[in-house]
């Protein structure tokens, strides 16, 4: 049986986050297959990296997970400085990029040097986003038997000389959307790299129960759902902004909030913020909800979107990311908006009228049923590990 290395920065059953949740799942259905090892960092928050795990090695769902202690904490002051000299100075070279990376973390120089030392024991290695240190100065030690899974848009960081190189040294890629993969071969020209899209599939429980939610946490009424990390980078505060706002000639709608918090949330009677929830709660709300709201403007997939939709739940999104407008043109059934006046017209359709709801919630669902198949996905990425 082949054994496989798959890095990212963060791993764990409480790591709140779209790769690292798209990581263990891949992880888990591969590992009937393969011999499975993730290599991972003792950090559980990204703000700081501090090591929260003690343990270097652990069993998690029959998988072994390997950690690697952070050497130092993320350094916010020396991003900013290398940004600005990167982007505005004209400095972009491949060290000026990979100081910006290690000041961002997770500096995790002994899980480079294990994948060094121990190359040979492993037939494949993936990687998973493009974007951090494990990533950017891993996959070069191995790229004759790399996979890399950018989970890459539209960002300043894409055009760090330190990260573009990543994308011409796997063997092959997987993207998660034909948007991510336009993008980067429009941005790269590395369309001669093998590569397939394949996104994830959509596991919900067999059974929800928006009633039981309800009377757990006393919502009544029509409600929107945001499922995530509650943060400015994610777009929260516009969100907040703009729910408020339409909430003085909206009254009875409210907003759920459900996931870790990296920003104050304003005390208003229709924001609901119920913290880090179990998995079920977390369906039971959003299977309830009038649509899932998504204002993130920098996504490459969004399984909290495809969740939403396998529920046969709307969804209304940032028209700003590529990725969520080509989740809500591809399916018709979900809304996207670039500013207030557009976000209100969106809202107001998905509650105005129970038919407009249904038309909507109808093409979400099929949409799913069509294009996110587990069977589909993994049938092509076991193909690409075999071919490498």
């Amino acid at each position: 049986m082949k054994k496989i290395a798959i890095v990212n920065q963060r791993y764990g059953l409480e790591v709140n986050g779209g790769s690292e949740y798209y990581t263990r799942l891949i992880a888990e259905k591969l590992k009937n297959d393969y011999r499975v090892e993730i290599l991972t960092s003792k950090a559980l928050s990204y703000e700081k990296w501090e090591n929260s795990y003690n343990a270097d090695t652990e069993d998690i769902n029959g998988i072994t997970v390997k950690r690697f202690s952070v050497k130092k904490e993320r350094n916010v002051l020396m991003m900013r400085i290398l940004g600005k000299l990167i982007t505005q100075c004209h400095m972009n070279t491949e060290q000026m990029g990979q100081l910006w990376v290690k000041a961002q973390g997770p500096y995790v120089p002994d899980l480079i040097q294990y994948i060094k030392d121990n190359k040979e024991q492993y037939d494949v290695f993936i990687f998973v986003t493009y974007l951090y240190y494990p990533t950017v100065m891993g996959l070069p030690c191995v790229k004759d038997k790399a996979i890399l899974i950018p989970t890459a848009h539209d960002e300043p960081y894409i055009y760090f000389k330190s990260h573009g190189n990543l994308f011409h040294m796997p063997k092959a890629l997987i993207y998660l959307t034909s948007e991510e993969k336009d993008f980067v071969e429009r941005l790269y020209h590395n369309a001669g790299i093998t590569s397939v899209v394949a996104g994830v599939g959509v596991d919900v429980p067999s059974s929800v129960d928006t009633d039981r939610f309800r009377a757990q946490y006393n919502i009544q009424g029509d409600y929107l759902v945001y499922t995530g990390r509650i943060d400015p980078s994610k777009g929260c505060d516009t969100m907040l902004e703009y729910f408020i706002q339409y909430h003085k000639t909206h009254p009875n709608i409210q907003l759920i909030l459900m996931g870790q918090v990296f920003m104050d949330i304003p005390k208003h009677p229709g924001v609901h913020y119920l913290g880090f929830v179990p998995e079920q709660e977390k369906f039971d709300c959003v299977s309830g909800a009038r649509a899932l709201w998504l204002p993130s403007q920098f996504e490459s997939l969004s399984i909290s979107v495809l969740e939403a939709m396998a529920l046969s739940v709307p969804v209304i999104v940032n028209g700003a990311c590529d990725v969520l407008k080509g989740h809500c043109e591809k399916s018709q059934g979900g809304l996207y908006y670039q500013d207030y006046n557009s976000c209100e017209k969106m809202l107001d359709r998905l509650l105005s009228t129970e038919e407009n709801w249904i038309e909507l919630s109808n093409h979400a669902k099929q949409y799913i049923e069509h294009n996110y198949l587990w069977s589909d996905i993994m049938n092509k990425i076991k193909g690409l590990i075999e071919e490498i």
